[in-house]
């Protein structure tokens, strides 16, 4: 809008110009300098043109130094010329450089108005932006702002704003420690915000991430959306692809709050004959060291009623996905009790999907927060510790070894390999042939890891 408006001002001053250079073609008097004492009053001679003041009042106007009162001031200056043929002739010319001059004038100033007013409304908007996230977006707020309605930038505000209301949650939770927030660069295109919170009294580490990427694929990387059955054409073996999403791992000190996993994220790339293939992936799942089935009917009702606004078929389609996505195949076992898992989904339509991404990550909240709040003062004894140890030592397993975005990021050129890594807890413990007693509380929780429970029916 400012660059238009300079624009506007620089064509009404070339047709200020034309106009005065027309009147003095024509006989009229341009603007006069600032005004000194008035001469006394000369008498036209036959065949000369008078001095037309017109022009005077309506560049005054074009100016914006005359408001309220212009109009009666053209007129005054108009029956001030005299009668007769150059007289008639100044003022027809006069008025009609008044008219356009004029109108230009009141354009001009509500132009400015309008400019400064949304200056205004930009300064608000930033400030309240910087007040709801963690850091500023990494696409920049005027990008953002000029990209609005494009999915791009909503996905990426979305991703921001859930980043914030989930850091601000668990900060509330555990007083005595504070997220430190690293914002990072990838020379290949884009970069990220890392908030992680180490050693608090509820919290032995919890990490919420965005990442805003792009540049070109990797081989590996193409490789492996290949073997999902994606079909992507390279030009000269380049594939433009952009990236973003916010992912998160919380891991409690206390074995009785489970642990909880979220990574909602977009993905777009560029085809060598320049269509653009994209998809949303994400999910949430619980990771409890001990079973509890009030808490898990709570997740998976939580998850169930985000999913039910969109399509009552989603929530047992994902949460079967789910399941399944998170086993570990070398123990024959689920990284947890499950949630909900999609990736690759491209339909019904972009906006669609995205409505139904955004219904999840705003349930985020609401699905963990109170299991937190319910069991962090729960007493726990030494043996119960060693089994939460030994529990994410089998969450490091899967981590490590089937997890697509842990992979996705390590064969990416340019990759924050703390980010990428912030899943991992800070403690683990591998036994050797490590077996819970029979029916034990933590054989109870085993057997739910083998044989999945539908919880919500």
């Amino acid at each position: 809008m400012v660059v238009l408006g300079h624009r506007l001002y620089s064509m009404i001053s070339e047709v200020f110009s034309h106009v005065i250079d027309s009147l003095h073609r024509q006989g009229a008097q341009p603007l006069p300098a600032p005004p000194r004492p008035a001469p006394a009053p000369v008498p036209p001679r036959p065949g000369r043109a008078v001095p037309v003041p017109v022009m005077a009042a309506a560049a005054r106007l074009f100016r914006g130094a005359v408001r309220g009162p212009s109009t009666l001031v053209l007129a005054r200056a108009l029956s001030s010329a005299p009668p007769g043929p150059a007289g008639r002739g100044g003022r027809r010319a006069a008025l009609a450089a008044a008219g356009a001059l004029g109108g230009l004038g009141l354009a001009l100033g509500l132009w400015r108005r309008q400019t400064a007013l949304a200056a205004s409304r930009e300064d608000e908007e930033d400030k309240e932006l910087r007040q709801r996230f963690m850091a500023p977006p990494v696409s920049g707020l005027r990008e953002l702002r000029r990209r609005r309605r494009e999915l791009r930038s909503r996905m990426e505000l979305l991703i921001m704003e859930t980043q914030a209301e989930v850091c601000r949650a668990l900060a509330a939770l555990d007083p005595g420690a504070s997220f430190s927030v690293d914002t990072w660069e990838r020379k290949e295109g884009g970069g990220g915000i890392s908030c992680v919170l180490q050693d608090g009294e509820v919290f032995e580490k919890a990490g919420v991430n965005v990442s805003v990427v792009s540049g070109l694929l990797s081989e590996e990387a193409a490789r492996q959306m290949r073997s999902r059955g994606k079909s992507l054409k390279a030009k000269d073996g380049k594939l433009p692809f952009c990236a973003m999403g916010v992912s998160s791992v919380i891991h409690p000190k206390n074995p009785h709050v489970p642990t909880m996993h979220f990574n909602y994220r977009y993905f777009e790339i560029e085809e060598a004959d320049g269509t653009k293939q994209w998809w949303f992936g994400g999910g949430t799942d619980l990771t409890p060291t001990y079973l509890n089935e009030e808490d898990a009917v709570h997740f998976h009702k939580t998850l169930k009623e985000a999913c039910d606004k969109h399509d009552l078929k989603l929530y047992p389609k994902y949460k079967k996905w789910c399941d399944d996505y998170f086993y570990i195949k070398h123990r024959g076992e689920r990284r947890g009790i499950g949630g909900i898992f999609f990736d690759d989904v491209d339909s019904p339509s972009k906006e669609e999907v995205f409505q139904f991404v955004k219904s999840c990550a705003k349930a985020v909240v609401p699905c963990y927060i109170p299991i937190v709040k319910k069991h962090r003062h729960d007493s726990f004894t030494p043996e119960e510790k060693l089994w939460q140890q030994l529990r994410r030592g089998r969450y490091v397993e899967f981590n490590l070894v089937y997890d697509r975005g842990t992979k996705f990021g390590l064969l990416t050129p340019g990759s924050r390999i703390e980010s990428i890594l912030m899943s991992l807890p800070l403690t683990a413990r591998w036994e050797y042939m490590h077996t819970p007693p029979e029916s034990s509380k933590e054989a109870e929780i085993l057997e739910v890891l083998r044989n999945p429970k539908d919880w919500v029916h």
